[in-house]
């Protein structure tokens, strides 16, 4: 096992966090960076760039990224960053600087740790985790998904039905591809000096994910790499590259819309050629996955919930030569949740 001198954990800690909307327009994105800076040496990152267009501004920092638009904030960070300190500052912003009081939803989650015993006390268990969220939040509710013995993921969200009544839910859904033992050749480009930084989205094929994305990225010294991509009506697309071999880990995170996943998520693996990977999916009832089914298509979720999945969709049992190992789905008061696992089948077992 790699020493404490010569790890890093990739597995990120995601917190996203909506307000109700208020008659007066209050929006998030009023907060001026200088603000957003102290809120962020308590999580011990800091911001490196940021981009923006009509919709959101996107912070690429130190430890992953930070996304604000209106009424939802995100902080996604990595390593053994304070994610939880950074919540009742941002709370308290909100409320002094925007006027935004009530919170409609709140998803903190992240896949379980290779190290935890090198992270902070308030982030070395999920249970830990939970306790400090209950003192923030009411009527919430902690799920642990996939297998404890091997690669999991743990989600916190708050159960409030009254928050978005059937039918006028703003259209909402958020795609996580979190990779493992990723292939050592397609890690190379992320090491300094193997190429120019500028060009490693072009030759690694992240450009090319999604048409028209607008893209700040980094390329770290000696080696990571992270990206924010912005693209119209809201939508956003972040992935963060842990290349070492030992605790090689990528994530790809986005919420654009679309009718299913399917040629992303074989796009995105064909990018970093992972040994196994854990794939989550959230969407609420205005999202595409669900108008499909509506309109008579077969949208992911659409599939899912007319009891006709596993079919021709995003989660199909075989993807490439990835053999899917778990599959379970949730519903929760205003969205419903899919999540994977997926291993590389052996030659032999082929």
């Amino acid at each position: 096992m790699a020493s404490n001198n010569h790890f890093f954990e990739g597995a990120e800690k995601l917190l996203e966090v909506w307000f109700l909307r208020t008659e007066d327009g209050q929006d998030l994105r009023d907060i001026a960076r200088e603000d957003w800076e102290e809120v962020l040496k308590t999580v011990r990152c800091q911001i490196i760039s940021t981009i923006k267009n009509d919709s959101q501004d996107a912070y690429l920092l130190s430890e992953s990224s930070m996304f604000v638009s209106d009424r939802r904030f995100i902080l996604k960070t990595c390593g053994t960053t304070l994610l939880h300190n950074a919540l009742p500052l941002m709370l308290d912003l909100a409320k002094k600087k925007c006027g935004l009081h009530a919170v409609e939803d709140i998803f903190y989650s992240r896949k379980n740790f290779m190290r935890p015993e090198l992270q902070h006390n308030m982030h070395r268990s999920f249970e830990e985790e939970v306790i400090i969220l209950e003192k923030l939040f009411e009527d919430g509710a902690a799920y642990c998904l996939g297998r404890m013995n091997g690669d999991c993921w743990y989600l916190y969200t708050t159960n409030n039905p009254d928050s978005s009544k059937p039918g006028q839910a703003e259209p909402d859904q958020t795609l996580e591809i979190m990779m493992m033992d990723l292939e050592p050749d397609a890690m190379k480009l992320f090491h300094k000096n193997s190429i120019d930084p500028a060009e490693i989205a072009k030759i690694s094929g992240i450009a090319d994910l999604e048409p028209g994305i607008l893209i700040d990225d980094f390329l770290f010294e000696p080696c990571g790499y992270s990206m924010n991509g912005l693209l119209p009506d809201g939508a956003y697309m972040n992935i963060h590259v842990t290349p070492e071999k030992d605790f090689s880990y990528a994530s790809f995170e986005t919420n654009v819309s679309k009718k299913s996943y399917t040629n992303l998520v074989k796009r995105v693996l064909n990018v970093f050629k992972p040994g196994r990977f854990v794939m989550t999916l959230f969407a609420n009832m205005g999202s595409q996955l669900f108008s499909a089914q509506e309109n008579g298509g077969s949208g992911d979720h659409a599939k899912l919930t007319s009891e006709v999945y596993p079919g021709d969709t995003t989660f199909e049992d075989k993807i490439f030569d990835y053999q899917r190992q778990d599959w379970q789905a949730s519903k929760f008061s205003n969205y419903y949740l899919t999540f994977c696992n997926y291993a590389k089948v052996k030659q032999d077992q082929a």
